[in-house]
């Protein structure tokens, strides 16, 4: 008999159709509240996405999953409340919980310490505490959505055992070390990731809309032309790029699909039909790599009248500058303009790297795109090229070209001149390690009518040490700002196409994650962190709230 390696993991919730995602040891028929799928086969390991349809809309359904007929979910004596489906309600409240970068490791010491106590403490998850919360919570107290805007796993900061196993099977002093090297690595980095008892039963009963930064692929992925050219040429880049957007494609983007998008699906399709989708997926992968063109990681979620856009800005760059730098290609500005527009209360832009960094870092990052697209000449390119790696100025900002123009575009949604402008829009964000809220203001006589935030969550479970805080703090503050100001003028930056502001004093710091709710034209944000308890527990703390409309 087949048994269930990981999962369930509930996808999608529509008004009467869910998604729920497994992963079995050998072929089988998963069924689902009476819907059965089939698994399909790649490279050994074994997947189904079960299609539930016909469900009340704003209902609470608990299911189960079986695998040829016998039950694998929930288990014996399972400790957790029932794993259920949640359709969304035309008039209820709807609660999303979001953020970014979760590393995988043990929530003992030295892992469960803070950094600066040890190198190898990374505190306690965030989300952890949020399904411990949940437990002990009334269903209609828990979010309706869970976004993960990134970094969900870390190919390049493996956990103990993901390190073990790659130590057993190949030699780590050839490169890429201890790092992810191939496909079955990093079905372990997911496996390790999504089978901590509470993480899996949250992904069961919280539908996840995905998308990947750079550590889901290696530390920088596609900052320049010229760190692509120089990761190239490793030995070992090219199985890991394969593999890694193999496993994207599997665990993370098939599951983002809704049941339309997915109908539709040619690679979903020819994957069903494999004996063995491997070669099938395996090609898919490198023409993803090389060739932006024809493959689209975003996609559209509703929410009732929301609407959420998940923008991948980090696999469809376009790195030819300086005049063709972009942190999206032609088709996917089409699909991002065009999605923008219609007939909704709030417009969610979700992408991994914020809109708007802190004063500081925006000034910096924009001086730097002009230093290494010449500004100051060709010595001075070369080692503004070797700056941008090194601080990791990719960020929106120096991509100055493609920031106005997204700011153009909600603009355009905000003033009214796509439909009837949204009562919000707000960029979710995660990346940096630090959680802000900034108010974003258009010039006067704009027109603008619709709020609009940007809004960073980050980490759920990856804090910066002391060091790395005080050094976001500055950029915060007036010094950080006027050397970043200075420097851009010196390069020929003019000013920024907005203004924006922190709606509190500085950043938030530790592990944490944020909520947003919305109901009707209202919309709120709150920021939670985690926190100590007696008898060496964790709870979430709430270190800030704010209506946006």
């Amino acid at each position: 008999m087949a048994r269930l390696v990981l999962g369930p993991l509930l996808r999608y919730a529509g008004e009467e159709e869910a998604t729920i995602w497994v992963e079995a040891d050998g072929p089988c028929e998963v069924e689902v509240l009476g819907w059965r799928e089939p698994t399909f086969c790649v490279e050994g390991h074994h997947y189904a996405l079960v299609h539930c349809r016909e469900l009340e809309p704003a209902s609470t359904t608990p299911y189960e999953v079986r695998l040829d007929g016998e039950r694998v979910w929930p288990e014996p004596d399972s400790p957790y409340p029932p794993s259920v489906v949640r359709t969304h309600g035309a008039r209820e409240p709807f609660r999303i919980a979001w953020g970014s970068c979760r590393v995988c490791a043990p929530h003992s010491p030295p892992h469960s310490l803070s950094k600066d106590a040890h190198p190898d403490g990374r505190e306690v998850d965030s989300l952890r505490v949020l399904a411990d919360h949940m437990c002990r919570q009334d269903s209609t107290e828990w979010p309706h959505a869970l976004v993960l805007l990134g970094d969900q796993v870390y190919a390049d900061e493996v956990s103990p055992e993901v390190r073990e196993y790659i130590r057993a099977t190949r030699d780590v002093e050839v490169p890429p070390g201890e790092t992810v090297a191939n496909f079955e690595e990093y079905t372990r980095l997911y496996r390790e990731a999504w089978s901590e008892p509470h993480i899996r039963w949250l992904l069961s009963t919280v539908p996840s809309a995905m998308i990947f930064d750079d550590h889901d692929v290696h530390d920088d992925w596609n900052t320049s032309r010229t760190w692509v050219e120089d990761i190239r040429a490793k030995g070992w880049w090219d199985e890991r790029i394969v593999a890694g957007f193999a496993t994207y494609w599997l665990y993370q983007h098939m599951g983002n699909l809704s049941p339309r998008h997915l109908a539709d699906d040619e690679l979903y399709a020819r994957l069903r039909a494999a004996a063995d989708g491997g070669p099938v997926l395996r090609e898919f992968a490198f023409r993803a790599d090389r060739e932006t063109a024809g493959t689209r990681w975003s996609y559209c979620r509703d929410f009732g009248r929301t609407r959420l856009l998940m923008v991948d800005s980090r696999a469809g760059r376009v790195l030819d500058p300086p005049e063709e730098r972009s942190m999206l290609d032609p088709h996917e500005w089409e699909w991002l303009e065009e999605l923008a527009a219609g007939d909704f209360d709030h417009l969610l832009i979700g992408t991994s790297l914020p809109l708007l960094l802190t004063q500081g870092l925006h000034y910096l990052e924009s001086w730097n795109e002009a230093v290494c697209n010449g500004a100051w000449g060709k010595p001075a390119s070369r080692a503004g090229e070797k700056v941008r790696q090194a601080l990791d100025l990719e960020h929106w900002a120096a991509f100055g070209s493609s920031l106005d123009r997204v700011m153009e575009l909600v603009r355009d949604v905000g003033t009214g001149a796509k439909g009837a402008p949204p009562a919000s829009i707000v960029a979710l964000s995660g990346d940096v390690h630090h959680a802000y809220l900034a108010e974003v203001g258009f010039p006067r006589g704009t027109g603008m009518r619709s709020a609009v935030y940007q809004a960073t969550c980050s980490p759920f479970r990856n804090p910066l040490d002391d060091h790395e805080r005080a050094m976001i703090r500055f950029a915060c503050g007036r010094g950080g700002t006027l050397v970043g100001k200075l420097l851009a003028r010196a390069a020929g930056v003019g000013d920024p196409p907005v203004r924006w502001r922190f709606t509190h004093d500085e950043p938030f710091f530790d592990n944490q994650v944020c909520f947003l709710e919305t109901e009707g034209r209202r919309a709120r944000l709150w920021l939670q962190k985690t926190v100590p308890e007696e008898n060496e527990g964790y709870s979430l703390e709430t270190v800030f709230e704010r209506e946006l409309t």
